[in-house]
């Protein structure tokens, strides 16, 4: 089928266009914002961390020197429509191979993204051609042009050791401390430092904190871009601490952290569920330092469970963008 054909197969009235979106982080975090984001505008772009060493990524890294795809192909999935289009490619791209031999654990997704990048030589063009194969409901980009490695400070009693890894690091005994890039001026992806420029809201997390939202304020050239970008900014908290990362962390301790990364780095609002706040006037003061104003809601999962609900978070942001929050 060609590509046009494609596209008109996947797409879906999605109604009012929406404000642009630039939408930061990597992983099931990523997933969940773009989820919501998909159905509240039409503009939308992820900017995906490329530091995963692990899996199916990470062997692939390894074998033929490509940034990692499995986040990139994480989000290209998330902004998949509802219909059976978009349904149907979602689960062909995250489907794993179960066998005895070498494709044991590959993602079908990550063998076509890097197929089309063998083939056309280019991430960008590469990412961009699958997502017209699942009729994506927006733009995925790499934060960077090569892969990274996440380098850790973890203090573990008293002793402060250096990881270097995102499987290491999100796996850790100790408490990160903070992060580093390796290498650690590396090149940002041209077309991601535009769409910050040009978005109207920027949004980080929910995700991995140390080895999803924060590593895209240690690529320089993004860094900058995000601290003069006209864009309103947006953090969206984690509904629990990240074992290994970020174990004991409150919500307030989240945005200490990443003020820590980034000092000046102005903030408009910060979205948490209250559900999981226990001191709400403590993350109010957290966010107020930053410049943001607090917005609780109920975005969690109705069945308890540590995870966004899409439908939920859809009509927050929605909200949020149109200042009725």
């Amino acid at each position: 089928m060609s590509g046009s054909a494609a596209e008109d197969e996947g797409t879906e009235d999605t109604g009012p266009s929406g404000p642009k979106v630039a939408a930061l982080g990597g992983g099931h975090g990523l997933y969940a914002s773009l989820s919501a984001l998909r159905t509240v505008t039409r503009d939308l772009t992820a900017i995906v961390t490329v530091a995963d060493d692990g899996g199916s990524s990470g062997r692939l890294r390894r074998e033929l020197g490509v940034i990692p795809p499995g986040d990139l192909r994480m989000a290209l999935a998330a902004l998949c429509g509802d219909d059976e289009w978009g349904q149907t490619w979602s689960r062909v791209v995250q489907h794993r191979f179960l066998s005895q031999g070498e494709l044991h654990g590959h993602a079908v997704g990550n063998l076509l993204i890097v197929a089309l990048w063998e083939l056309l030589d280019d991430p960008v063009m590469g990412l961009d051609w699958v997502g017209r194969l699942l009729g994506a409901h927006g733009r995925v980009l790499p934060m960077a042009s090569v892969p990274l490695d996440i380098q850790a400070e973890v203090e573990l009693d008293g002793e402060v050791t250096t990881v270097r890894g995102q499987v290491a690091c999100a796996l850790t005994p100790g408490r990160v401390r903070a992060i580093s890039l390796l290498p650690p001026d590396p090149p940002a992806c041209p077309q991601a430092v535009e769409a910050i420029h040009e978005a109207d809201w920027v949004v980080f997390g929910p995700g991995s904190w140390f080895t999803s939202v924060l590593p895209h304020l240690k690529v320089p050239e993004l860094a900058r871009a995000l601290h003069t970008t006209s864009a309103r900014r947006l953090v969206i908290l984690n509904l629990a601490p990240q074992p290994g990362e970020t174990d004991g962390f409150s919500p307030e301790k989240h945005l200490e952290v990443l003020r820590e990364h980034a000092p000046s780095l102005p903030v408009d609002a910060v979205l948490a569920d209250h559900g999981v706040v226990d001191d709400p006037r403590a993350l109010e003061k957290a966010a107020v330092s930053m410049g943001a104003r607090l917005i609780l809601a109920d975005v969690g999962a109705s069945d308890g469970s540590p995870r966004h609900d899409g439908p939920r978070l859809a009509r927050v942001l929605d909200e949020i963008f149109r200042e009725k929050r």
